[in-house]
């Protein structure tokens, strides 16, 4: 083979190869110089971000992610703000699985690594299914032993729940800085970001003209390791349950009908719960993106005149997916903007809502 056409091939095959690790190199190096500039300007990551403001824009970026792929990945460039290194692992039956992780010296190491979840803090947060924090030897030896313990030795581990479950693992430690691993902080970024999942699951569900809610059971892909999952708010599943049949006989008394002997199907049910916990998500995300207007609006008692047009506009997507429906009867939409915008006095709507 002629000289010059063996050191084309080599040229070739090292762009190829250089092209493939680009991404994560990129990402090392951005991780790397943060880290040694950080000291110089007199701030740690974690502490960046630390304030209130810093935590705010954190969640922002997180809920500008508009599906499931772009959401996660926001979270997970977000929580190395509040860590040193950190990685995504998506669950399923029992089972932990690498996603992609950011801040560690080979990221994509992480993906398809299986955590040993038999026992130690993954073993009690897949029980409890709440953060748990602490030493490095108390986490799978096969993860510290592949990529290092944190140099505190401290980690933390925190689920990300959808459909009242434990569908994803974040793991964070503090890496190469100590003081670096803000566990609370990490808290509100999973929490916001399991919430922020369900609100758009909901809304895409709501778009579908005559199309029922729909658990989707098809494997999950590469790209989308909760695909498999249909969000559902968890924690107040059980107040719901309870509520839900109060409420429609209620109304169905306020209607002129009788209280008295009135049951509900299990499907009649289910739309009704369903329809009050879509109210109450519709309800969050105003909350979330108007906190300024809704304190002023309590304080001056016209919350309705300041925030018509988003209440209008979430109120036109709850009448398109169960105006329709058995739980039409139940007004959940208004219940919920009277009991989460107006903490359940009415007058600091202000004249102009009407029931």
């Amino acid at each position: 083979m002629p000289e010059n056409r063996a050191e084309e091939i080599v040229r070739t095959a090292v762009a190829q190869a250089l092209e493939r690790q680009l991404a994560s190199f990129r990402e090392s190096v951005v991780q790397e110089v943060l880290r040694e500039v950080g000291p110089a300007l007199s701030v740690k990551p974690a502490q960046a971000g630390s304030s209130a403001a810093g935590l705010q824009k954190a969640v922002a970026r997180i809920q500008a992610g508009t599906t499931q792929k772009e959401i996660l990945r926001a979270l997970l460039d977000n929580t190395v703000l509040y860590s040193g290194r950190a990685a995504l692992f998506v669950v399923k039956n029992g089972t932990a699985t690498g996603w992609q992780g950011a801040g560690f010296s080979n990221n994509d190491a992480i993906r398809d690594f299986a955590l040993d979840m038999s026992s130690g803090i993954g073993a009690r947060v897949l029980q409890s299914r709440t953060a748990g924090n602490g030493a490095a030897s108390d986490f799978d030896h096969g993860f510290i032993s592949k990529f290092g313990s944190p140099a505190d030795g401290k980690v933390a581990l925190l689920p990300l729940l959808l459909k009242d479950k434990v569908s994803a693992l974040v793991y964070a430690d503090s890496g190469a800085h100590p003081g670096t691993l803000d566990a609370a902080a990490l808290d509100v970024l999973v929490r916001a970001t399991s919430a922020w999942l369900e609100v758009i699951s909901q809304r895409k569900q709501a778009q579908k003209d005559g199309t029922p809610d729909a658990e989707m059971h098809s494997a999950p892909s590469g790209n989308d390791p909760f695909a498999a999952h249909a969000p559902l708010h968890t924690g107040k599943a059980h107040h719901e349950a309870e509520s839900v049949p109060a409420a429609a006989m209620s109304a169905a008394a306020a209607s002129g009908g009788s209280s008295a002997g009135f049951v509900l199907s299990p499907e009649d049910a289910e739309v009704h719960h369903k329809a009050q916990r879509f109210a109450r998500l519709l309800m969050d995300e105003i909350k979330l993106y108007n906190q300024a207007k809704v304190a002023d609006g309590r304080k001056h008692k016209d919350i309705y005149d300041r925030l018509k047009e988003d209440i209008e506009k979430s109120r036109a997507t709850y009448l398109k997916r169960y105006g329709n429906t058995p739980a039409a009867i139940g007004n959940y939409f208004n219940q919920e903007l009277i009991r989460s915008l107006a903490e359940d006095d009415v007058s600091l709507l202000g004249k102009n809502f009407h029931q």
